[in-house]
């Protein structure tokens, strides 16, 4: 008896000091694999094939063929929590053309599918469709929803591969982001956040007051001076830590907000960012705020009444430069919603084919020492500007030749208010007075579109009854 019990006592002991040892390692390691897994028993579909299915549907699909699986290799990690019982799987690991995301009611994830484990997953019973904007892979729910594939069928779905491979993040530029891209692991480069979150104030990936679910930051290229929104998890672990101040470049996974509508760039962690550069890029300002009033003298002024339909904008000593791409500045006349004041100005890239457009209406050289309190006015519009932007520019050292406009030296009005996507599109957006009074010596005011060919950057913006006044 006296033996059993000792026998007990020691299992016991020895029972606690595993567990104590288990409780203690919390490095979740990846587990080892009990057979070298290279390749499966069944027949391979491309990623792909399954994009152009979907695509070709219209709607979500659903396999039942047994025995078919698709290949790929995990790019994402939920070990830092910016991730929650997903992963994301791109095709190959260097030149990737398609990537989806899986849903899975598996956490963590990352102790078995780690970054660039290539897997395996049997499709029949899987759904194929668009989810929050992106390709997502995931069980149909009974009102056409994606579900997630439950913890009870993880083994019997997905297939662990031995192999483990370097991801190669592609690089390109914000222009470039499309629904080919969606879900890929991207590179950019010359990149920083922009100064209004990290020099006027020091923001947290996603711990400031009004963030919910996710922090939404931006992105701004160093290269092309375009924008990206930069989205972090409330529930990620760095989610306090303040973002870096510096420039350079970024590696994460291009998807969409919750809502689909917006291109978003997540990282895996912090580590995903190498922003040491302290040569910050950010566009000189010349800030004189918004005056109480306008003068009674006209220093120039243009309502574009003159000007003739659907041709470009001329005259009056207005210089329409195309830097890049095919589209300009050109006179409109609109009824309806979306209606203009009369003859208004317009420039988009909406069905244009251009890899990125750059176009300038700038005004008029301007004498701003020959009178007091100079001020501008002007109204915008647009039409769905999606990610292409609007810019109000001054230069004093510009030539007057337009082919120098874009080596001269271009500074930001930041006063000037700019319609926003968000504003409803047939809505004209005053500016506001914006004083220009601080600015001496002559020099031009331009008004620079950035978009492209591309569906999340070829917005239309209008401009009209521009202003500028002294005392």
């Amino acid at each position: 008896m006296k033996t059993i019990k000792i026998t007990q006592i020691f299992t016991m002991l020895v029972a606690v000091a595993l567990l104590v040892a288990c409780v203690q390692d919390d490095d979740f390691s990846v587990p080892e694999l009990d057979n070298e897994v290279t390749g499966i028993d069944g027949q391979l579909v491309a990623l792909s094939s399954i994009a152009g299915l979907v695509a070709q549907e219209g709607g979500p699909i659903t396999f039942e063929t047994p025995g078919q699986y698709v290949e790929g290799y995990v790019i994402s990690s939920d070990e830092a929590g910016n991730f929650f019982e997903e992963f994301i799987i791109q095709d190959s690991p260097e030149n990737p053309t398609t990537a989806i995301r899986v849903l899975i009611d598996v956490n963590p994830l990352f102790t078995t599918y780690e970054f660039g484990r290539k897997v395996f997953i049997r499709l029949d019973r899987l759904t194929a469709g668009e989810s929050n904007g992106v390709l997502t892979m995931s069980l149909l729910g009974v009102n056409n929803e994606a579900v997630k594939i439950p913890a009870t069928l993880q083994d019997e779905i997905i297939v662990r591969s031995s192999e483990v491979a370097e991801i190669v993040p592609v690089e390109v530029s914000i222009s470039d982001f499309s629904e080919d891209l969606e879900n890929i692991y991207i590179r950019l480069v010359d990149m920083q956040f922009i100064k209004e979150e990290v020099v006027d104030q020091s923001l947290t990936y996603a711990a400031e007051e009004l963030d919910q679910f996710d922090g939404e930051r931006t992105l701004f290229s160093c290269a092309t001076g375009q924008t990206a929104i930069f989205s972090t998890s409330t529930f990620a672990d760095f989610k306090a830590l303040s973002l870096p101040a510096g420039r350079g470049t970024i590696d994460g996974i291009l998807t969409r907000n919750f809502f689909g509508d917006t291109f978003n760039v997540v990282v895996n962690d912090p580590s995903s960012i190498d922003f040491s550069q302290e040569d910050r890029c950010d566009p000189v300002e010349i800030d004189c705020g918004v005056a109480s009033s306008a003068g009674a003298t006209v220093l120039f002024e243009d309502f574009f009444e003159t000007q003739s339909t659907n041709q470009p904008i001329s005259g009056n000593g207005w210089t329409n430069f195309q830097q890049e791409g095919t589209e300009t500045w050109e006179a409109f006349s609109s009824t309806g919603q979306n209606a203009s004041l009369g003859i208004s100005a317009r420039v988009g890239s909406f069905m244009s084919g251009d890899a990125s457009t750059i176009a300038w209406l700038v005004t008029p050289q301007l004498d701003l020492d020959a009178q007091d309190g100079e001020t501008l006015q002007f109204m915008t519009s647009n039409s769905f500007s999606d990610g292409s932007t609007l810019e109000l520019l001054f230069s004093s050292d510009w030539d007057g030749v337009p082919e120098n406009i874009p080596s001269a030296t271009w500074d930001a009005i930041p006063a000037g208010i700019i319609v926003d996507d968000a504003d409803f599109f047939g809505d004209w957006i005053d500016s506001g007075i914006v004083d220009l009074s601080c600015i001496e010596g002559s020099g031009y005011i331009a008004f620079r579109y950035i978009g492209s060919g591309t569906g999340d950057f070829d917005g239309t913006y209008e401009l009209d009854e521009i202003q500028i006044n002294a005392q």
